[in-house]
């Protein structure tokens, strides 16, 4: 009987480790795929500002009205998926609506189109990411939670929405033209939703520890009773708008000031994406044997090189290529201060939040 017992267990161990790979693979390619639609932009804007007529400030605007609404929705989404319980169901209708809204922005034709489109696409996005990264919390033992967590945030989103994204983006927005580009961004999300919706299960953990019916600006003020929470907030202020401020204006400023030609640039800014997809597991592996601090005020000491790079190096595209490697690596530590370090000091009923 003991051995029948011992056998068991150790299938269902089985199961539960396979279901976590499952999970990890499917939320990360999600996010891939989510990314892959969010830096499109970003990557077509050499063929999109002279198409639209736009200014730097539209440009900057474009990527902002992104940004603001993606921070309002994390909130909001966040916080009803605890309240609720239906973390599922909320990250599949939020990856059909984003979906949408890569077509959308392919219809536009002028700036103020273009921006509602972006607008519309940060409210569907915004839920993504913390509904992502609790799952993957409370799915994974603490002892593999920050390899999980990277590989779920950065592998896919890096290796699809920032060394593919340009590659392909450009080269279909040459051939076929901008709009058309976008046109086939909005397809996998579809399919990425209705794989979610038939192998991804509601965490079990969450479905019997719902957040209580308080109201939110009660539930934050707890929440931001722990110092790392304080901490991790203006962490990610200044480094996604690092993030975010490369991606809307390093794919013109590098053949408009540095004067490379628009396949060099994509290949550039596709070197970020193979550096984030390595540091996506390496990174956050080595926070899971030395601990989580060490490893983020390390890696952010690269992230300096970069910028420094492309302002001021004149030699081999090679090189300036490396140099953006090893200054991207800073990605490594986002699902860090993003999603690791908040989802293990907060409680399971304001994860998400």
């Amino acid at each position: 009987m003991a051995a029948l017992e011992i056998t068991a267990e150790r299938a269902a161990t089985a199961r539960e480790a396979r279901y976590q790979a499952l999970l990890v693979t499917l939320l990360s390619l999600n996010f891939g795929i989510l990314f892959f639609d969010r830096n499109a932009l970003s990557f077509v804007m050499p063929f999109v500002k002279p198409a639209l007529g736009l200014t730097n400030t539209q440009v900057g605007l474009a990527a902002s009205a992104l940004s603001f609404a993606w921070a309002v929705a994390a909130l909001v989404v966040g916080a009803a998926a605890d309240r609720r319980g239906r973390r599922k169901t909320y990250l599949v209708f939020a990856t059909v609506a984003y979906s949408l809204c890569s077509f959308l922005t392919g219809l536009a034709g002028s700036f103020l189109a273009l921006f509602a489109a972006r607008l519309l696409m940060g409210l569907a996005d915004g839920g993504i990411a913390p509904i992502s990264q609790s799952m993957t919390a409370l799915a994974v033992a603490p002892e593999r939670r920050g390899l999980a967590m990277g590989v779920m945030q950065n592998f896919g989103s890096n290796f699809l929405g920032s060394f593919a994204a340009p590659v392909l983006l450009v080269g279909l927005a040459t051939a076929y033209g901008w709009h058309r580009a976008f046109f086939l961004a909005g397809v996998p999300g579809l399919i990425s939703a209705l794989l979610l919706w038939r192998f991804i299960r509601e965490p079990a953990a969450v479905a019997a520890e719902r957040a209580p019916s308080i109201p939110l600006l009660r539930r934050l003020a707890e929440i931001f009773a722990h110092r790392n929470m304080l901490l991790c907030v203006p962490i990610s202020v200044l480094l996604v708008s690092y993030l975010v401020v490369c991606w809307a204006f390093m794919p013109l400023f590098l053949p408009q000031v540095r004067g490379y030609d628009t396949s060099t640039m994509s290949w550039l800014m596709g070197t970020l994406g193979i550096s984030a997809t390595v540091t996506s597991f390496v990174v956050p592996g080595i926070s899971d044997r030395v601990g989580r601090k060490p490893v983020m005020v390390g890696t952010a000491f690269l992230g300096v090189i970069l910028p420094l790079g492309a302002l001021y190096y004149s030699g081999s595209t090679w090189i300036l290529a490396g140099i953006f490697f090893l200054g991207w690596a800073l990605t490594g530590i986002f699902p860090l201060f993003m999603g690791t370090v908040p989802s293990e000091t907060v409680g399971r009923a304001h994860m998400t939040t």
